[in-house]
């Protein structure tokens, strides 16, 4: 429990090997958060505003977005204090917090971007029963699973933590509570905790991509089998978005898990951490929303009417 842990508050090294990066990197993760939040929450109101967009992948999108202001969240406002205080601490109970969170929204992520890839399948391969398979009932089950099994898998993981002791000085090379962070500061075995993250990582990850490539491989062969080039490209189009923000997502994790854990990797395994939880978020409505036109000139005609209002 954590009340068997001597130590209650971590110092969290962060960039403070580099000073000379720290005020550069804030500016430019600043910047990067205000476009996610503006981003994120511009692609919800959007959808809200414009009846077109009331489909079932802009349900998906609209909670893609949420959850990438949630997981920015988590992580960037303690980033940014890092790199301007000279107390770098968080409290134990804290890091947890954010651990717990951060797990949370990435295993929901995940799951809602299989659950997408799903929704591009019944769209492409079954059009005209469209409407009919992605029921309201049915998108809001999916949304609902991929939450819960996040949360579950997230309260798991942090329960093995919190089961560890924690011992002085309590040093994390890291800028926030990252899973193998938090396991290099603890004083007792860890193995259980790292089984138990390692099948549920597997469990969580594998079976995302499995539906994902079982979904986009029904797509290419249905694509391959249409007669007209206009039915293609606009069934290509419709999938291109989703596989770039998929192929981002998941291979920022590869590469962050494929580093091998030694001290000249450490720096990378910062800026690899860095792209996952900040810019990751920014890129998604980027993604969707300059390739969709419906999406461009709902926000074209909410600019024009606040112009037209200011000048009359």
């Amino acid at each position: 429990m954590i009340n068997q842990s001597s130590v209650t508050t971590f110092i969290l090294v962060g960039f403070s090997e580099y000073p000379h990066l720290q005020p550069p990197l804030f500016l430019m993760i600043m910047t990067i958060y205000t476009v996610t939040l503006v981003g994120n929450v511009g692609i919800i109101l959007v959808r809200r505003i414009n009846p077109k967009l009331h489909t079932p992948m802009y349900f998906f999108l609209s909670h893609l977005s949420f959850l990438d202001i949630c997981y920015s969240s988590v992580f960037t406002p303690k980033l940014l204090e890092i790199l301007i205080v000279e107390h770098r601490t968080i409290s134990l109970k804290g890091c947890m917090t954010q651990f717990f969170f951060g797990c949370a929204c990435v295993i929901t992520e995940m799951f809602m971007l299989a659950v997408m890839a799903y929704d591009r399948f019944v769209a492409v391969c079954n059009p005209l029963l469209y409407t009919v398979a992605m029921s309201h009932q049915l998108c809001a089950l999916l949304v609902a699973g991929s939450y819960m099994w996040g949360g579950l898998c997230a309260v798991i993981i942090t329960y093995t933590l919190v089961e560890l002791s924690y011992c002085e000085p309590g040093i994390i090379d890291h800028f926030g509570c990252e899973y193998s962070a938090i396991v290099s500061v603890s004083c007792s075995d860890p193995s259980f905790s790292q089984m138990v993250c390692l099948v549920i990582s597997i469990l969580s990850e594998g079976s995302s991509l499995l539906i994902t490539m079982a979904s986009y491989v029904f797509i290419v062969v249905t694509i391959i089998k249409m007669p007209s080039k206009g039915g293609l490209r606009k069934a290509f189009s419709t999938c291109t978005s989703h596989l770039t923000a998929i192929s981002i997502f998941h291979g920022i994790i590869l590469l962050l898990y494929c580093i091998p854990n030694a001290k000249s990797s450490k720096l990378l395994v910062k800026v690899a951490t860095v792209l996952y939880t900040v810019l990751i978020p920014m890129l998604n409505p980027l993604i969707y929303s300059l390739r969709n036109k419906d999406v461009k000139e709902t926000v074209k005609r909410l600019i024009s009417s606040k112009l037209h209002s200011q000048t009359i």
